[in-house]
């Protein structure tokens, strides 16, 4: 999947919902709600738990809230897949956990106990016991005798090896890791391979599959488990209802049965009975049938996310994580951004691309602003704002994308921060002024571009297979970096105003700062000493920012100052920077569009991934002045049906719980389908 993963709001059209009890909200029209609504419920380690409201929900009909309804039961049907795809061990660690917190008596506690609840907390918001973003394992601070003690009064036991996976470092230490000198296969705990497959395995396996030359290339491996079978030969254990995960698949396909039942649409009825297809037959050419007849149906007022789609979190780039986003469009907000939708081919013929990479044709973008309904897998609790669907190229290329923009999402995150990060990081009051006056703004205006031109842009040369086949590891920051450039390259082209999008190119100004700002400093808060850059987002945050710094040093586009022994940076000359941003899209394009895997790592291992020990210690040291947490995510909205005397579901209420641990408390009660080992 296509995501961005960062926060920003454009226009605040989001109606609002209010009235407080019994730490739940209910959907109950209300402006004054606003100023009253609890954006933030917790905030623990480097996390902040966030909760967003759903806009409209009870101007749906019935028929549209059901539908919501029964899809977000099929997401959440799933929600075990993903804590087993992040590592082996996580069900039965995620288990030991539940039961010890059920079995915690109220007003006890202690030094050990508050470090257990933090780490409980880290590991559900993780979905496993490494961390969602750093990929780092979670380190404990209570001690393995209290745990063990603690687990066995409340009636439980974990093998030796279960316990050196959460005790020892040593053990299983990376989820995934991008570390090119190292086996990438190897040396990441993810439970995508059999713990004894190595990488060059996994290249011979496919490559017997793959061919450069087709034209509509399968998405090989998405929905399998790679390991080594009886005869020590590698096989593929399949995701499907009678095969592997297929307990929670054959749930997802009972609610998947329901929600086809009251489709807005045959497009949309026929898309989801594909989707059942797929789940019951693991087919690949149905999950490519899935996506064109999902991109097809552009009216439906609902919408969904499903399937095994994100393939982050695989080091070699094939296999995808379980995710689930139920989405409702926001007509109104998504009217007023269309304008970049309907210019896209004027974006792609004035694109900086080499002509033999620029598409003729850009065909079949949708971008729509939506409100998300509820989230469940890869999507939570960390959620991305934008994502553009689907990833094969061959199906963008002939049938075209979806991209949407996650509008309630985003206005959580901006009505739940603050600006105490541009004091320390900004390098002037004028660049904190600008800031502050558009920031909101230009963030959108990036994830637009980003999402609907950006990931719709560019073309491969005939002959070239798909970028996870040519680019493996660097494949997926190599594309983020890609369609950042898009934004950053137009957010300074007064075409923007001209489409009335923006008022004046300060907007994009802002935009460069922010971006570089983060890129070169206040992203590398979120790292632990010592550790490189590995998350792709960040990296591509990361390569693009270091680069233009270099190559624009001789004409002083972007200086480093040095101040009271803080390092800050100052934009000096926008116009020649928004030059270099083009001349690194039309390589990074180039890269792409020819699969050249030396020169994607050579760019992303030069400029991505070290970092300056002694300017890490300084921006730590400067972080400490900032109040919020440097990664957030939700607390998801409740969904109960209710129903007449027989049975029929006469409307779906919605509840905005604010107890995140209660939450995945109750998902263990009600969307648990797996055993501890699969």
């Amino acid at each position: 999947m296509h995501k961005l993963l960062c926060a920003s709001l454009l226009l605040p059209l989001l109606a609002s919902c209010g009235g407080h009890g019994d730490g739940e909200v209910t959907t109950k029209p209300d402006s004054a709600a606003v100023d009253t609504f609890q954006w933030e419920a917790d905030q623990f380690a480097d996390i902040r738990v966030l909760r967003y409201q759903i806009p409209g929900w009870d101007q749906l009909s019935l028929q549209q809230k059901q539908l919501c309804y029964y899809l977000n039961m099929a997401g959440l049907a799933g929600r075990d897949i993903m804590w087993d795809q992040n590592y082996r061990y996580n069900l039965k660690i995620r288990r030991a956990l539940e039961l010890i917190l059920r079995n915690h008596k109220e007003g006890t506690g202690g030094k050990e106990w508050d470090a257990f609840a933090v780490y409980a907390k880290q590991v559900f918001f993780s979905s496993g016991i490494h961390h969602h973003y750093s990929m780092d394992k979670h380190t404990p601070e209570f001690t393995q005798p209290w745990f063990e003690a603690t687990l066995k009064e409340a009636g439980g036991a974990l093998a030796p090896e279960v316990l050196a996976a959460i005790f020892d470092p040593a053990v299983d230490a990376k989820k995934v890791s991008l570390d090119a000198s190292k086996d990438l296969v190897l040396a990441s705990a993810v439970n995508f391979y059999g713990v004894d497959v190595n990488e060059k395995e996994v290249e011979q396996f496919y490559a017997r599959m793959e061919k450069a030359d087709d034209p509509r290339p399968l998405s090989y491996g998405i929905n399998s488990k790679l390991v080594r079978g009886k005869d020590g030969q590698l096989v593929e254990q399949v995701y499907k209802v009678d095969g592997m995960y297929g307990a929670a698949l054959a749930e997802s396909v009972k609610w998947l049965e329901k929600a086809a039942g009251v489709a807005e649409s045959p497009e949309q009825k026929a898309a989801i009975e594909l989707l059942i297809k797929f789940y019951r037959t693991g087919d690949l050419k149905t999950w490519d049938d899935f996506n064109v007849a999902w991109v097809k149906d552009t009216k439906s007022t609902v919408d969904y996310i499903l399937g095994f789609v994100e393939v982050y979190n695989d080091p070699m780039g094939k296999r995808g994580s379980y995710e689930a986003c139920v989405e409702v469009n926001d007509p109104e907000a998504s009217r007023a951004m269309s304008v970049i939708m309907e210019n896209a081919q004027w974006f792609e013929d004035n694109s900086p691309l080499l002509p033999q990479h620029k598409k003729e044709s850009v065909v079949g973008i949708t971008y729509r602003f939506i409100n998300t309904v509820g989230e469940a897998g890869d999507a939570a609790p960390s959620t991305p704002i934008g994502v553009n669907l689907p990833n094969a190229d061959w199906i963008r290329a002939e049938y075209g994308s979806k991209s949407v923009s996650l509008g309630n999402i985003s206005d959580a995150y901006e009505k739940s921060s603050g600006t105490s990060s541009l004091e320390v990081f900004c390098n002037d009051s004028t660049e904190i002024a600008l800031a502050k006056k558009y920031g909101s703004l230009s963030g959108k205006l990036h994830t637009a571009l980003h999402e609907v031109v950006g990931h719709a842009s560019g073309k491969l040369e005939k002959g070239v297979a798909g970028t996870d086949i040519t680019l493996k590891n660097y494949a997926s920051t190599l594309e983020e970096g890609r369609a950042d450039l898009v934004a950053l390259y137009y957010l300074l082209d007064k075409k923007l105003i001209d489409l009335g999008v923006m008022p004046s190119l300060e907007v994009g100004m802002a935009e460069y700062d922010s971006y570089i700002r983060n890129g070169l400093l206040v992203q590398l808060r979120r790292l632990k000493p010592g550790k490189d850059v590995e998350e792709a987002h960040m990296r591509n945050r990361m390569w693009v920012s270091a680069w233009v710094y270099e190559k624009g040093k001789a004409d002083s586009v972007i200086v480093k100052v040095e101040r009271n022994g803080d390092t800050y940076y100052d934009i000096r000359d926008y116009d020649k920077l928004r030059i270099l941003f083009g001349d690194l899209l039309r390589e990074v394009q180039r890269i792409k569009s020819q699969g050249d895997y030396t020169a994607g790592k050579a760019l992303v291992e030069t400029y991505g991934v070290k970092v300056d020990p002694i300017l890490h210690a300084q921006i730590l040291k400067r972080a400490e002045k900032i109040k919020t947490a440097p990664y957030a995510g939700f607390i998801q909205p409740e969904m109960e049906a209710v129903t007449d005397a027989n049975g029929n579901i006469t409307d779906v209420r919605v509840t905005y719980p604010k107890d995140y641990l209660g939450q995945m408390l109750r998902y263990a009660d009600h969307h648990s389908f797996l055993p501890d080992e699969n």
